[in-house]
């Protein structure tokens, strides 16, 4: 089983600045796949920002220039800095973590819990 801890949710002014984090820990041999999704109130969760085990990266148009995601290998966990941050960024931020638990499964998509983050002055 693989536990996804994130934080760094919070209250911000338009303009502001946040920084998620979630780790991944438990039963992982690999991860491939690390991404933030949002989902604000009565609409469907959307991809925010993706990163390959190589570092490449991809990121809905919304927040190109503003958000950038990285990861830590040694630490099994990803972030996602958001820069100039505006009200429409209102939502409920989950990562998804695509681990590999042992040589021989097949890699499984894990979710975290969800962390709010709301833009308002």
């Amino acid at each position: 089983q693989v536990q996804l801890v994130e934080s760094g949710g919070g209250l911000v002014q338009p303009g502001g600045s946040l920084r998620l984090s979630c780790a991944a820990s438990g039963s992982i041999f690999s991860i491939y796949a690390m991404g933030w999704y949002h989902q604000a109130p009565g609409k469907r969760r959307e991809l925010v920002a993706a990163i390959t085990s190589g570092g490449s990266t991809n990121y809905a148009d919304s927040v190109k220039g503003r958000f950038t995601i990285s990861r830590d290998n040694a630490k099994n966990t990803v972030y996602l800095q958001m820069n100039s941050l505006k009200p429409e960024d209102t939502a409920v931020y989950y990562c998804k973590v695509d681990v590999k638990a042992d040589p021989k499964s097949a890699p499984y998509d894990y979710w975290g819990q969800g962390t709010q983050v709301t833009v308002s002055s």
